[in-house]
């Protein structure tokens, strides 16, 4: 199999790098969590960028491309410990154009592509679990309008974010809604999270919808699984600038006069963390490579990657703390931001310990190991 990226691939890749290094600097990061976690400016950045768009037809002012050019940019933007989320865009974009009638897509594509229009998943419940398939918002016909109810939790830029796509219980089955912020009956509560972006919880009170598809458990685990690949990708430019930062460090300290980069013992704690994070990047290639598989394959591809990138994003994010000493964890230095965005993608989508139990039981009696 030929892992070399395309021209067209590298230059995607060099464009979205150049801007993260001169345009999304530590100090603006730092400038746009302190003042709330989410940045417009930013995100319309990005939107021209053509990144709102990627999985988006060009009929709708999108990219039209694929799954490895989202793994390319959202790898870029997790070097640059990006707080704002594309990736939500790119599940939105992509579970539209899959599930949405035309009405919807025409109205709605375009100005996601454009960054017009911001619409993230709302589907997490706080009995949920990390479970898709339980849901306790509720929706009903009225007047001839689809009307719903619920809260949601955690819903990334909740309360900056210009629409929802929101999971409903319709007549006994799990449905797809979206859901725009400024209608009636939705009011919204934002935070700061642990790795500085920004999420609200979302009430949902008679709050009119558009229905996608009554197929909701379907289109949800899609957007999930397009959620997976792109955290996994994230983690790995993550892991990245962890490494690079924690190499640049040893090489700099000196401790009993010498470099601490010197020492046998932390040189092999650096090639444990090196080993990790090879081996999540073949995962995250994997991950990436499967999002246009049938379901039932897709979504054992998904837990399987995100439960070893997982497992790695907690190594390496350890070590790079450990290996600094006291200053990896001070608010004013990069890596301790980077512990932080590693320990929240770990659990963003569900964590390593509900991954293992969906690569278990989606484990068939050969274990893969047969044919």
């Amino acid at each position: 199999m030929d892992f070399n990226f395309s021209d067209d691939q590298e230059q995607l890749r060099d464009a979205v790098r150049k801007w993260v290094t001169k345009a999304y600097t530590f100090e603006r990061r730092r400038s746009i969590a302190s003042a709330g976690g989410f940045s417009r400016e930013a995100y319309t950045e990005l939107a021209e960028l053509g990144l709102s768009g990627l999985y988006i037809p060009e009929a709708h002012g999108g990219l039209a491309m694929g799954p490895i050019e989202g793994m390319v940019i959202m790898e870029e933007l997790g070097r640059g410990l990006v707080l704002e989320p594309v990736a939500h865009s790119l599940l939105a974009g992509a579970v539209l154009n899959a599930w949405a009638p035309e009405p919807v897509k025409a109205a709605w594509l375009p100005k996601i592509a454009s960054g017009e229009a911001l619409v993230v998943l709302a589907h997490q419940e706080r009995a949920a679990r990390y479970r898709l398939d339980v849901c306790d918002a509720t929706a009903h016909e009225s007047t001839g309008a689809w009307m719903l109810s619920g809260h949601k939790s955690i819903v990334p830029a909740g309360d900056q974010a210009d629409a929802f796509l929101v999971t409903a219980m319709l007549r006994g089955q799990q449905s797809l809604f979206l859901v725009e912020r400024q209608v009636s009956g939705v009011s919204t509560r934002g935070y700061r999270t642990q790795d500085g972006s920004r999420a609200a919880e979302v009430q949902l009170d008679n709050a009119a919808a558009t229905l996608i598809t009554w197929d909701g458990l379907a289109a949800l685990e899609h957007a999930v699984d397009i959620g997976i690949a792109a955290v996994c990708a994230e983690a790995i430019g993550v892991m990245d600038a962890t490494l690079a930062i924690t190499v640049d460090y040893m090489n700099q300290r000196k401790q009993f006069g010498v470099v601490i980069s010197s020492f046998q013992a932390l040189r092999h704690r650096v090639a444990d963390m090196k080993m990790q994070l090879e081996l999540a990047r073949s995962m995250s290639y994997y991950a990436s490579l499967k999002l246009n598989a049938p379901a039932d394959e897709r979504r054992a591809a998904m837990a399987r990657a995100k439960y070893q990138v997982g497992q790695s994003m907690r190594f390496v994010g350890q070590q790079a703390v450990q290996l600094h000493g006291g200053i990896g964890v001070t608010d004013e230095y990069i890596v301790s931001h980077c512990f932080k965005k590693l320990t929240q993608l770990e659990m963003t989508f569900g964590d390593s310990l509900h991954q293992l139990g969906e690569v278990s039981a989606r484990m068939q009696d050969t274990a893969g190991v047969f044919a």
